[in-house]
């Protein structure tokens, strides 16, 4: 289901507290987020977590009546740096830069001084040498990789994934008519098929997109990976003539556990462009803001860096948000609070592996990927519906028989979902 269908989730019946409780909410599912939600009474007092990965926000309650039961936002992971900090830039940038500059046109790839900011960061972080030309500002990470899809795709070409991967790719390269090839999943480890991958590259293979951390199944592509992915690109490149771009989707590269590096793949391919977002990292994701870098060594540099800014102004963004430009450039070297979300990660693949369930262990971002007890995994998704645990079907990243849980929530509605999924265990024959 795409993101802004409704579905009607039976979540429970009867009463609560005294109050009834509607049994039928049109729900709204939402893949660019991960909502968790605490069901109240009106007094404020907790009487039932949902927990996991919620179908999305609240619309309205059936009938139209708001009833005395209400659904609220539980805390969530103390995720950004501080919240304080980009509060604190929004108000400095409002209070001391001239408005008309805030607020009005700049180049459609951005504030130079901002794009600047970013590259000198970037170089910092990972020994690269870029500058602002090599930097194009976005809207988000999804404005990103259709603007690079524009720049760059021809109709009939194709652009290749590895499963799991997130399902909007899908309708990115269909909208400047290319398609999608898909290397199916290795469910032993989750690195990339690279034999498979080989194969499927032809002479239309246009574009390579890589997420890494990757969503999913939280599993990081290793150096040795991307090595030998690089090299097998730079074989067909040289046997068919032709550029294959390789494209890096990063919007959870600061998330990575256990001193897992995540190799910055413009190091290891020259054809690399790179697609990032600060709705993780700054956790801003209404925000919409975000880069690409273009680098010097992609071949043609300065026609994809001109194409990807014009790309920008008729795909009808124009440029990226102006004062969320400003606000990141004083933030860009926010550190996130990997604590919380590794305490995170442990209790929830700890606590469901002692019961049974065969998981994945998150090397990156904030997904636990669980193999279904049962073939078909949305029978799984039901049973664990039917104790307000809510988890996507993985065949909708191209990787049936598995579902993906998101533990950006609070530690507590971690703690508080076990004994849901014990009893979803138990069920399920563990």
């Amino acid at each position: 289901m795409n993101a802004g269908n409704i579905k009607n989730v039976i979540l429970h019946q009867g009463k609560i507290g005294g109050s009834t409780l509607h049994d039928r909410l049109d729900i709204q599912r939402d893949y660019f987020g991960s909502q968790v939600l605490t069901l109240t009474v009106k007094d404020g007092t907790v009487q039932e977590r949902i927990t996991g990965k919620a179908l999305g926000f609240v619309d309205q309650f059936a009938d139209g009546i708001q009833p005395a039961v209400q659904f609220v936002d539980t805390g969530t992971v103390d995720r950004t740096p501080d919240f304080k900090l980009v509060n604190e830039a929004v108000k400095d940038i409002v209070d001391n830069e001239e408005s008309t500059f805030i607020h009005g046109y700049m180049s459609n790839a951005g504030y130079e001084d901002v794009r600047q900011t970013i590259a000198e960061s970037l170089n910092r972080r990972f020994g690269t040498h870029f500058n602002h030309t090599n930097i194009v500002m976005t809207v988000g990470a999804a404005g990103g990789l259709n603007t690079i899809f524009k720049t760059l795709l021809n109709p009939g070409e194709e652009v290749m994934t590895f499963a799991p991967f997130f399902g909007e790719y899908r309708n990115y390269v269909s909208n400047f008519g290319g398609k999608l090839v898909v290397v199916s999943p290795n469910t032993v480890d989750f690195q990339p098929k690279l034999d498979e991958f080989e194969a499927k590259i032809t002479p239309k293979t246009r574009a390579v997109i890589v997420n890494n951390p990757n969503n999913p199944t939280g599993v990081v592509y290793s150096e040795d990976t991307i090595k030998k992915m690089a090299a097998i690109m730079d074989k067909k490149q040289n046997e068919y003539g032709t550029e294959i771009y390789l494209i890096a989707d990063e919007p959870y590269r600061e998330l990575a556990y256990d001193g897992v590096d995540v190799p910055y793949l413009t190091k290891y391919y020259d054809n690399t462009i790179v697609g990032y977002s600060y709705s993780k990292s700054l956790s801003l994701p209404g925000e919409r803001i975000g880069y690409l870098v273009i680098p010097d060594e992609v071949t043609d540099s300065e026609d994809v860096k001109s194409a990807a800014s014009v790309a920008t102004r008729i795909l009808g963004f124009v440029n990226a948000p102006s004062l969320m430009q400003r606000v990141v450039a004083k933030c860009v070297d926010a550190q996130v609070n990997l604590e919380a979300y590794d305490k995170n990660r442990k209790a929830i693949y700890e606590g469901l592996t002692r019961l049974g369930f065969e998981c994945v262990k998150p090397e990156g971002a904030f997904y636990l990927f669980v193999k279904s007890p049962v073939e078909d995994e949305t029978v799984f998704c039901e049973a664990a519906k039917k104790h307000n645990i809510l988890m996507v079907p993985a065949s909708s990243f191209g990787c049936p028989g598995y579902v993906r849980i998101a533990y950006c929530v609070s530690y507590e509605t971690i703690v508080n979902s076990l004994p849901h999924f014990a009893e979803v265990a138990k069920e399920m024959g563990l």
